[in-house]
């Protein structure tokens, strides 16, 4: 083979294990029960892929070769390990069963849907910190490696790696089993899983440190686990509302960065550069989330507010057009469903736009004096803004430098900077 089809096959063999890697791994753990050694396997089919492909050819159904091929290696992990006696006789019986090329297509019957669901559930744990969950459900959900999860967080590669195998040997400690809870765990659980997703997006969508404004990559695994979540959850009303918010948060996304990189502002965003397909999948993820809450007789819950916050913003085809009096109501509800700070941070913005600046600060203020977010560099920001519309420049100009200090991004800190520099001179 040629170099540049040898290359050809190597992207084919990448592409193929970021779409198919969370299923084979899902599957080789309902075979073994034990997330490290699935995921072991899996890599032995990965390398095996990258010696054969690029002479052989990608396969037919790829998928079912990488999963085979694991379950073969399976075979000969539980040939040295006489404790795994019974995993060899389940893995032999599929493959004696198995007929010429068939052993290379996915029996109908195999639940890789339910198995997926099942990982899903036991990479997002609670027993699990938060880092580790978002390492972990990156690693097996996103297909991403180590080294691309490390730079995504901007953390060292062994700190990663550590995260991840102290998670695997909880979860096997903890004896977590591979299975979809039920009732009120299940409720619990999912909120884990909802919050990881939530959490990978969010750092997509403002790094919290480094040089970049967004990491779109990131922003892309967790829209594809929303998703994911969406089709094996169909009538959770709180995972369509995920999605919905996600989707519409990244039609903005062409729309936030200058030519020059730089981060422009939602209120100066150029609306037509908005992708309006993904704002429409966002709606329609909106109304599969209100239709299954009214099913069950359910409020809406704290994603089905955020995502309402954000298709607020879609439909104004001007930011002066922004309902903001709507927006307002929504975070008040969210608020009550979901407190926390933040929600009044940005409760003061809304009502900032709705009612004035005078009423936004005076929120924004009660927000400041309850000391929770003091290292947090928003709130600075947010009374900046509104001290700059009431004229008090000064003190805007202070908090706008004060949020640039408590700011790791710096992307954000020259936006707030250039904010700062860009009040006329005078004191009030």
């Amino acid at each position: 083979m040629t170099a540049a089809g040898d290359q050809q096959a190597r992207r084919a063999v990448e592409a193929v294990w970021r779409i198919e890697s969370p299923r084979l791994v899902a599957g080789l753990t309902r075979l073994v029960h034990d997330i490290g050694v699935a995921e072991e396997l899996a890599q032995d089919a990965l390398v095996a892929a990258l010696e054969q492909w690029p002479h052989e050819g990608v396969p037919r159904n790829p998928g079912a070769w990488l999963m085979t091929t694991a379950k073969r290696r399976g075979i000969d992990l539980v040939r040295r390990n006489e404790t795994f006696a019974r995993k060899l006789r389940l893995l032999g019986h599929e493959l004696e069963t198995a007929q010429g090329a068939a052993v290379f297509e996915q029996p109908a019957d195999e639940p890789i849907e339910d198995d997926l669901l099942r990982l899903v559930f036991v990479a997002c744990h609670p027993v699990l910190s938060r880092e580790a969950r978002l390492a972990l459900t990156l690693r097996l959900l996103g297909g991403l490696t180590t080294d691309e999860i490390a730079r995504a967080f901007l953390v060292p590669e062994a700190t990663v790696a550590q995260r991840i195998v102290r998670a695997k040997r909880t979860l096997a400690k903890e004896r977590v089993p591979f299975e979809v809870p039920y009732g009120a765990e299940l409720a619990e659980r999912l909120a884990s899983v909802l919050e990881v997703v939530y959490l990978i997006f969010n750092e997509g969508y403002s790094a919290t440190a480094g040089d970049d404004w967004m990491r779109p990559a990131l922003c892309e695994d967790a829209l594809r686990l929303a998703r994911v979540l969406q089709g094996l959850l169909p009538a959770e009303p709180e995972v369509h509302a995920l999605a919905a918010l996600l989707e519409v948060q990244a039609s903005r996304s062409a729309a936030r960065t200058a030519p020059d990189g730089t981060p422009v502002t939602l209120l100066d965003q150029d609306r037509r550069r908005w992708d309006r397909l993904l704002i429409h999948r966002g709606f329609a993820a909106l109304a599969r989330a209100d239709a299954a809450a009214r099913a069950r007789g359910a409020a809406p819950g704290p994603y089905a507010l955020q995502a309402a916050i954000a298709a607020c913003h879609a439909q104004a085809v001007r930011a002066e057009d922004t309902d903001w009096v709507r927006i307002a109501d929504l975070y008040r509800a969210l608020g009550a469903v979901a407190p926390s700070p933040v929600v009044e941070l940005n409760r003061a913005v809304a009502v900032g736009m709705a009612e004035g600046p005078a009423a936004g600060l005076s929120i924004a203020d009660e927000v400041a004096s309850g000391g929770a977010l003091d290292g947090y560099h928003l709130l600075p920001s947010v009374r900046g803004d509104l001290l700059a519309r009431l004229g008090r420049v000064g003190a805007a100009r202070a908090e706008f430098v004060r949020a640039a200090a408590l700011t790791r991004n710096s992307a954000e800190r020259a936006l707030l900077l250039r904010r700062a520099a860009a009040l006329p001179s005078g004191e009030r």
